[in-house]
């Protein structure tokens, strides 16, 4: 690697995001920094546990009715995370041997678990970028994105709880805004971003919390939410929340994970923008 893409040094002194939901999904690659953060934020909202497994659970749902009833055989996964199975890519190829995917983060102890255990099928492909989202034309001219994806196939790009650690300052509407424009038509974009509208004191303890630690975290509201999407026809049944969105058994109570998650489909070449409504 060039000086210019060496990832940076892993400080396990720092807390970090990945590493923190790493501890909450029962992983083992987290450091003493990132079990003290996560047990602040838990003491703010002790339920944070679970609902970063039902936001990994809507993943897991949204990646199947891709392949299944949509179709997608390629994925591009911005921020992908301390891998845990199964993976973005297990879930696909399980379902389509074929698909391939692309990883995106930039977290030096993801880079290595990601390139040991992020393997591929035979028949499909799965790569792995050191990138920065907010460096989002670094991500969509980077070389090894160009040569797995077949540009005149539509695209599943998966934004799972990892906008929340952009600021607005960072401009994530911006950033994925650039997403949808490089997308081809056909293409999904998956959204899923923790919220502050269904318990507005807890979410505030979290964000007080979360910058005491040095951490970036903005909860946003569904309007915030709903303007990622442009104006891409939603999937049905729309912007709700985490645990309502094609659930496998109904949620007791939808609002229990304070998440809204989504999925819109960009408009073909002929301009066709009706909703989609495809049944499970």
């Amino acid at each position: 690697m060039t000086p210019e893409t060496t990832p940076a040094k892993l400080d396990t002194g720092v807390p970090h995001p990945a590493r923190i939901y790493d501890f909450w999904l029962g992983g083992k690659d987290n450091f003493a920094a990132d079990r003290a953060a996560a047990d602040a934020i838990r003491e703010a909202v002790p339920t944070v546990p679970m609902m970063v497994r039902a936001n990994r659970s809507w993943m897991l749902r949204t990646i199947r009715y891709l392949v299944r009833e949509a179709g997608v055989r390629q994925f591009l996964d911005i921020g992908t995370g301390i891998p845990t199975s199964p993976n973005l890519h297990e879930c696909a190829q399980e379902i389509v041997p074929g698909c391939r995917v692309v990883y995106v983060d930039n977290d030096p102890l993801v880079l290595v678990h990601a390139r040991a255990l992020l393997t591929s099928t035979p028949q499909g492909r799965c790569e792995y970028l050191d990138a920065d989202v907010r460096d989002i034309s670094s991500v969509l001219t980077n070389p090894d994105l160009a040569a797995a994806f077949d540009r005149s196939e539509p695209v599943g790009i998966m934004c799972a709880s990892v906008l929340m650690l952009l600021a607005d300052g960072d401009d994530p509407w911006g950033i994925v805004g650039r997403l949808r424009d490089w997308a081809p038509p056909g293409s999904y974009l998956a959204i899923s971003h923790p919220t502050a509208d269904h318990s507005p004191g807890p979410m505030a303890d979290v964000v007080a919390t979360t910058a005491r630690l040095g951490i970036t975290f903005v909860p946003r509201t569904r309007d915030e939410v709903a303007k990622m999407f442009g104006d891409w026809p939603m999937v049905e049944p729309g912007l709700v929340p985490v645990l309502a969105w094609r659930p496998d058994e109904l949620p007791k109570d939808p609002n229990a994970a304070y998440y809204w998650a989504g999925l819109a489909r960009k408009p073909d070449e002929a301009g066709s923008r009706q909703p989609i409504g495809a049944s499970t």
